[in-house]
């Protein structure tokens, strides 16, 4: 298996779904009226960064137990389709470009999206690909050098960079 993974960033992609669920929240500093202190807002429409808010947008996807913003979707013949949602970055991994394809136009229809294409990085992680041994992983070099330089540390901590574990 050496799936495809593509990246979209999406524009409001939480405003608009439907609550299944009454939500109310804390009235915005700076628009809390005197006397009305106590007083809660409920969300008629999903709300950008809400934790129910991928779920409004991926209803044909099934949750995964291990993370609330990873939805996978099972087709036959061992087909599947894994959606990764961060706020407003996706990753959509699937075998098939054409299939990825399509589900990218499906999501325009609904969003305003800039399609990233093939996923290098996300969340500050660089993705490592190496398609002859199908190898993926993520990297934090970046991170780790800037914390290292940070305190001092970066040119007695250099080799610790490039020391590591390859898969395999």
């Amino acid at each position: 298996m050496n799936p495809e993974i593509e990246q979209l960033n999406v524009k409001k992609t939480f405003l608009h779904g439907e609550l299944d669920e009454e939500i109310y929240k804390q009235q915005p500093k700076g628009f809390v009226e005197k006397g009305k202190e106590s007083l809660l807002s409920r969300l008629k429409k999903s709300l950008y960064g809400l934790k129910q808010a991928p779920l409004q947008s991926s209803k044909k996807f099934q949750k995964t137990q291990a993370d609330h913003y990873v939805f996978v979707k099972k087709y036959d013949e061992g087909d599947f389709l894994i959606l990764l949602l961060y706020v407003d970055d996706m990753l959509i991994v699937r075998q098939d470009t054409r299939k990825i394809e399509k589900l990218k136009k499906a999501v325009g229809k609904s969003f305003a999206m800039k399609d990233l294409g093939l996923a290098k990085q996300i969340l500050g992680m660089h993705i490592v690909r190496d398609r002859t041994k199908k190898v993926l992983w993520l990297s934090r070099k970046k991170y780790v050098t800037k914390i290292l330089e940070r305190f001092n540390m970066s040119k007695q901590s250099k080799s610790a960079l490039y020391c590591r574990k390859t898969p395999g």
